[in-house]
Formats: structure tokens, C-alpha cells, sequence
């Protein structure tokens, strides 16, 4: 089937630093932009990043510019989410999905999720 699976999530201590990384199985990931988007318990499912196919163009949301940065690997089929400076807040099962363009309407793929637990 065609699908993206994330992984390295965990548990980490405030201030911490996790990599997650979004690969991509039985497509290209290099045709498509990747965002990374996460949910809370109780909360809405919020945009956290995205890159373009090319991986020319980033963005983030304000709560995580700084700290996060998105990158590519096409020739890997890979994108990743490396996570500084790790606070509570950032507590939720993060997702990864790939549309056509960034911050698009709708996704074309979407993975399982990663657990991301960031301690009080």
C-alpha cells in the first residue's frame, strides 16, 4: 500500500532533542511536499511544518520557529523533523503527510503517527 510511516518519537526531559523521520513506502516522496502536522489530547490537529518537493522552500508555525527545522533526503525517500529545545507543550502524536503543495487543503498520504512526550 502506499503510506508514510514516522518514527522517533519518545519520551524526553524538557530541553531535549528528538529527530523524527517521515519515509515514504511504495511512492516517491521527492514528488510531493511533506508537512508535519501534531494533535493533542483534547486539541485540535494543528500545521506544525512543511517542505516543498525540492526541499527550496520551508515553513513553520510561530509556537516552534527556532527550535524545529524540516529537511529532506529524496535520494533516502526520507524527511525529517529535528525538534530542539523541547518543551510540555510540544507533547502530542505527530503525523506526517504528503500533498502537492504546502499547507494544501487536503493530503494525498498520511502515516500512523509518533508519540512525542515532553514531561512537566
Amino acid at each position: 500500500q502506499l503510506q508514510l510511516v514516522e518514527s522517533g518519537g519518545g519520551l524526553v526531559q524538557p530541553g531535549g532533542s528528538l529527530r523524527l523521520s517521515c519515509a515514504a513506502s511504495g511512492f516517491t516522496l521527492g514528488y510531493y511536499a511533506i508537512g508535519w502536522f501534531r494533535q493533542a489530547p483534547g486539541k485540535e490537529r494543528e500545521r506544525v511544518s512543511c517542505i516543498s518537493t525540492s526541499g527550496g522552500m520551508m515553513g513553520y508555525t510561530d509556537s516552534v520557529k527556532g527550535r524545529f527545522t524540516i529537511s529532506r533526503d529524496n535520494a533516502k525517500n526520507t524527511v525529517f523533523l529535528q525538534m530542539n529545545s523541547l518543551k510540555p507543550e510540544d507533547t502530542a502524536v505527530y503525523y506526517c503527510a504528503a500533498s502537492n503543495r504546502c499547507w494544501a487543503a487536503a493530503s494525498d498520504y498520511w502515516g500512523q503517527g509518533t508519540q512525542v512526550t515532553v514531561p512537566s
